[in-house]
């Protein structure tokens, strides 16, 4: 490999603040923060922390309270409006 052209590769905790969970993880994102970046503390080592706005413990899909589209309603619409 190359020296000094893959980027910065790290633990760093991804954060859900609508679902309040957390990720442990590696990232490249590590490279990209300030040093003065928040950090979260888990079993007493911190790790700088990303806030994202949706992750699987909060997305409708995933949760279950994601609606169902009438698609075969709009298809018979469609059907009744333009003919066969």
């Amino acid at each position: 490999m190359k020296r000094n052209i893959h980027p910065e590769y790290g633990p760093v905790v991804f954060r859900d603040r609508s679902g309040e969970s957390q990720l442990l993880t590696r990232s490249t994102i590590v490279g990209r923060l300030a040093a003065d970046h928040p950090t979260v503390s888990i079993d007493g080592i911190g790790y700088p922390v990303v806030d994202v706005d949706v992750s699987s413990a909060s997305h409708p899909f995933w949760t279950g309270q994601g609606r169902v589209v009438d698609t075969e309603g709009r298809v018979e619409r469609f059907r009744r409006r333009y003919g066969r």
